[in-house]
This record gives C-alpha cells, structure tokens and sequence, in this order.
C-alpha cells in the first residue's frame, strides 16, 4: 500500500496486469513513480507489484472491474482523495469484435464501457484534481484502427475513435493549465490482446508488429518532447499536421445556409 510518507510523485495505470499497462508501470517506477496498479484480477496485479516493490517502488494494488460502475467508481474515488496522484494512463481496454448486423449486443456494450464510459470517468476526476493544482499528466490509449474502416472491427474501431476525439478536445482545455494530455495511437503490439480477441500475433507480418516496451519508451519520450498525439512508429509528424490541416479545411464548409450545389435541382 502507498504510505504517507512518500515523497515521490504517484501515477495510475489501468490494465496493469499485463502488456502495454505492465510496461508503463515498469517504466514509470524506473524513473521515481509510486504506482496505483488497476486491472480486474489481483493476483496478476500483486505478481507486478511484487516485482516493482523489489526495485524500491511504494505500489499500491487496486483490483476493479472497469466494466461496472461499482469498480469506476472505486478507481474515481481512490484519484480523487489523493493529491499525489500526477500521472493517469488509461491504458484499460479490448476488443468485442464482429460484423455489425452479427454483433453480440451484450458483449459490445461490456467493451463500451471499459473503453469509452471508464476512461471517460477516469479522466474527468484526473483531470478535475489536476487542474486545480495546477499540474499533472494523462495518457489516454487510442488505436490505429481510427484510421480504418475494417470489416468486423466497428464497435472496436469506435469506440477508439471516441478515445482520440475526446482526448483531442481535452487537449484544447488542457491549454495554460498545467495538464499535459497525450493520446497514444498504437499499431499492432506484441501482447495478448489479439488472442483475447479472437486473433494471433503470428497472423501479422513481424514487420507490423511492435514490442510493447518499445511503445511505451516511445510514449513516453513523446510526452517530453510535448507531443499531444504518439504514432510510435510513424517517421514524419508532418503527415499527422498534414491530416489536422485536412479536418480544419472540411470546417468552414460543414454548417452552411443551404445545400452544397450537386444537391439543388438542376431542371
């Protein structure tokens, strides 16, 4: 458990059980973090912590189904009360995949609520409390399927979109606060999530597929530099400054007086 004693800024890192979360914990303690260590199994969560502990990191485990407003609202409840908490990485999430008219109804609206609702949740108390002292940082873990439209993966692809979005107005707040917001925009990551969600890492060419620690470092490193968007493994930012100026040219056209011409009568 976190002690009052501690003098080292705290971060909380959602799914820290496994994969891209463990590697943020793992970075995060390496460079003078105490952690709150989240995800739904805690025998998983205290193996982790078990590890950082050795290494000389204060860490807490906070076991919470991010699915149920009873596991939300314990992970807002334990943000807000502690002023030491200066690093939220909303890391949590997965996919429920199909086609749309085949969906498992139940089993995407389980997904919405630990990628959209949660997150959502987490952000608002994190950022509520960091703004008012003044400082603090938010990862939020978004997807390189908002670029896509893939068959079977529109819940998913969504519900990631929704990630990006929200983090990217968040961003426009966050100005002259104090609060720096990045949204991370993985590709395809060596984890257990593609077998979580019916897939193989072995499916994906190597040449695709990223180390998560290498994610992380590049996260990281990104929020230093004042990225406000990480593509780990794109080479020139230019091509994301490019896809901004796109949105902005679309901006003065999307609310006219009238129709655009190709929809008037032409008899």
């Amino acid at each position: 458990m976190c002690t009052a004693m501690s003098q080292r800024p705290r971060a909380l890192v959602t799914g820290a059980s496994a994969g891209i979360g463990r590697c943020y914990a793992e970075h995060l303690a390496r460079t003078g973090h105490d952690l709150v260590l989240v995800a739904r199994r805690a025998d998983k969560l205290e193996e982790v912590a078990g590890l950082l502990r050795a290494e000389g990191a204060d860490v807490e485990v906070l076991p919470a189904d991010l699915s149920t407003d009873e596991g939300v609202a314990r992970v807002v409840e334990r943000i807000e009360r502690d002023p030491a908490i200066g690093f939220l990485v909303n890391n949590a999430g997965y996919a429920a995949r199909g086609r749309v008219a085949e969906l498992d109804a139940d089993a995407t609206a389980h997904m919405l609520r630990v990628n959209v609702i949660a997150l959502t949740r987490l952000t608002i108390a994190a950022m509520a409390r960091m703004s008012a002292a003044g400082h603090g940082r938010i990862i939020n873990v978004a997807s390189g399927t908002v670029f896509m439209q893939m068959p079977g993966n529109a819940g998913y692809g969504a519900s990631k979109n929704y990630v990006l979005a929200f983090t990217r107005t968040l961003q426009t707040e966050a100005e002259g606060t104090g609060v720096r917001v990045q949204a991370l925009i993985p590709g395809v990551i060596a984890t257990d999530f593609h077998e979580i969600a019916g897939n193989a890492i072995g499916n994906f060419p190597p040449e695709r597929v990223m180390q998560a620690d290498d994610l992380v470092v590049a996260s990281l490193r990104a929020l230093e530099m004042d990225e406000p968007v990480c593509i780990p493994s794109l080479p020139d930012m230019r091509d994301w400054d490019a896809y901004v100026e796109a949105e902005r040219g679309l901006v003065p056209n999307v609310s006219r007086d009238r129709p655009a011409e190709r929809y008037h009568d032409r008899d």
